[in-house]
């Protein structure tokens, strides 16, 4: 509820100028600190936002360049998995596809893009590997 002006020392005060001197603040201001207060809050999450994006995005590229240099790098007699999880044999291979040998005399066409993998050869290393058996000398068990 807004007074009527008042006089002081012989001058017109109005209820602007006294709200000024009592130090109450214009709705204006208020309106434009409250826009500050809301971008300064709303600020660290699109921050937080944007760096999980640049990361995500990052480790998309990695994970394709890696996927476009193995479709590169195939060459015939190569094992693979498919992302049908078919295990098989490069027997030939163009600029698209793969003929895969999934079986002795079976050959199947595939996209190169699917192939999910490539199949390390086994290393003699593995083959060093001592057996351990549960059984002595005599062949009987030695758990019982």
């Amino acid at each position: 509820m807004q007074s009527a002006p008042q006089c002081r020392n012989g001058t017109l005060v109005t209820y602007e100028d006294s709200c000024a001197r009592s130090g109450a603040r214009d709705h204006k201001t208020d309106t434009k600190d409250k826009r500050f207060m809301d971008l300064v809050v709303f600020l660290p999450l699109l921050i937080v936002l944007g760096a999980f994006m640049f990361f995500a995005s990052r480790r998309q590229k990695k994970a394709m360049q890696a996927m476009i240099d193995l479709h590169e790098s195939l060459r015939v007699g190569d094992q693979v998995h498919t992302t049908a999880g078919l295990k098989g044999t490069i027997r030939a291979i163009d600029d698209d596809y793969v003929d895969l040998e999934i079986a002795p005399g079976v050959v199947t066409t595939w996209m190169k893009l699917a192939v999910r993998d490539r199949i390390e050869p086994q290393t003699a290393d593995t083959d060093d590997v001592t057996d351990v058996s549960t059984s002595d000398s005599t062949g009987q068990d030695r758990l019982s």
